[in-house]
């Protein structure tokens, strides 16, 4: 059976350790040398990067976010084990985990990483479709000629150099499809790295639960459990008709994931509809001022990701979803695009304030949409409000001042909510 060294990267025919080096980090699979579609992710990104900036954090706790009334955007492994986890309100993360180091996000210095692997990730494919900083899509078909090695090896070599010269790990999956390759990426983390072959796709997906399929959430959880579909093999048992008519064109695509078949390609730089940000609750809240903060730093994120890729939106949207899992959806066109934050929050907290603040909520999204290029925003200005062209004048001070001496230079108090 081919087998591969993560560490020396020597390929060779079957063994628990290396033959060159004697190591025992080993990756063996039957189809090792022709599987060409992989996804990489890093392991707790925004934590690695801090641990490695400083090495007095190595082995503590480390939860990046915000005060004791924001939420945890990632945790290190070390937290992850005491239970903390993404979203989860602070004052529950440190009820946990008492003694974790807390650092508010660096999200300049994780972007400039980010574009340090995503430069390691060119020098091996061009088809490259990243989901966020931290993870990516890789299609590596036809560049064993190229590189004179299977992509397997070639991914291994890019996890080392992540690991040599960035200071982070990353872990692979490597199959023979997008959804299968993500899935495999997460069966071994950290530093994991993990085959799905054609020959074992069925046996290995029908004893295995539907909540692995990406976007299945907890409303569409609870649909298919009321459906009696829990694992892919319940899935199986319903012909492609029946599950169309029951759940729409998801009832299409499940049909499709339970054969383990997905046509998707890896896009590169695939043309952006939308721009959001969305957080669903460890717990359901209806306390107006964690909504409010949550609202204003989901608005202050996206703003800043539309700022980054020169882009602003004509449409804002507003998502909730609350605690019986009743799904609201709010849109409202602009004058003009914007990717102004200040905007973009007041526009959704209009919305938000229609709704009447029917919680608790567990989910809160915003977003913007119908995208132009940033030469079209902000032109005409707000007739109603005259001094929304001051504030804006002062977020764009503010951005330089973030963009030059951090992003902790400067924050709005609504943002410590």
């Amino acid at each position: 059976m081919p087998a591969l060294c993560r560490d020396c990267l020597t390929e060779f025919d079957d063994g628990t350790r290396c033959p060159a080096c004697g190591r025992p980090r080993i990756v063996r699979h039957a189809e090792l040398r022709e599987l060409s579609i992989a996804h990489m992710d890093c392991d707790a990104f925004y934590a690695s990067v801090e641990k490695r900036d400083n090495p007095d954090l190595a082995d503590k706790p480390v939860i990046i976010g915000g005060g004791k009334r924001g939420v945890v955007s990632t945790a290190c492994y070390v937290a992850r084990i005491r239970g903390v986890r993404s979203a989860m309100p602070m004052f529950q993360a440190l009820k946990l985990c008492p003694d974790a180091v807390i650092i508010k996000p660096r999200m300049s210095v994780y972007a400039e990483v980010s574009r340090i692997v995503r430069g390691f990730m060119e020098e091996l494919t061009p088809a490259i479709e990243p989901l966020s900083l931290d993870e990516a899509f890789l299609d590596l078909s036809g560049t064993a000629r190229l590189h004179g090695a299977p992509p397997a090896v070639m991914l291994a070599r890019l996890t080392r150099r992540m690991r040599d010269e960035v200071g982070i790990t990353g872990s692979i999956g490597l199959s023979h499809n997008k959804f299968l390759a993500k899935i495999a990426s997460d069966l071994d983390k950290p530093r994991g790295f993990s085959v799905i072959g054609r020959a074992e796709t069925q046996a290995f997906l029908r004893p295995k639960p539907v909540r692995l399929i990406w976007g299945v959430g907890q409303a569409t959880q609870e649909a298919l459990d009321r459906a009696g579909i829990r694992t892919f093999e319940d899935l199986l048992r319903w012909d492609r008709e029946a599950l169309t008519a029951r759940f729409g064109s998801m009832g299409d695509r499940l049909w499709h994931l339970a054969r383990g078949e997905d046509m998707r390609r890896v896009t590169r730089d695939a043309p952006m509809k939308s721009i959001s940000n969305e957080t669903t609750f460890h717990e359901d809240t209806a306390d107006p001022d964690i909504l409010d903060g949550h609202l204003w730093r989901m608005c202050e994120k996206v703003a800043d990701r539309a700022k980054a890729k020169g882009l602003a939106g004509r449409v804002v949207t507003l998502k909730v979803k609350r605690s019986d899992f009743t799904l609201i959806s709010r849109r409202q066109s602009l004058g003009d695009a914007t990717q102004v934050a200040d905007r973009l929050y007041r526009t959704a907290r209009g919305m938000f304030d229609q709704l009447g603040n029917k919680g608790p909520y567990r989910l809160l999204g915003a977003g913007l949409s119908d995208l132009v290029p940033a030469d079209q925003a902000d032109r005409l200005g707000d007739l109603l409000d005259p001094q929304a062209a001051r504030r804006a004048g002062a977020e764009r001070a503010t951005d330089a001042i973030r963009a030059r001496f951090g992003e902790d230079a400067i924050l709005k108090g609504r943002a410590l909510r």
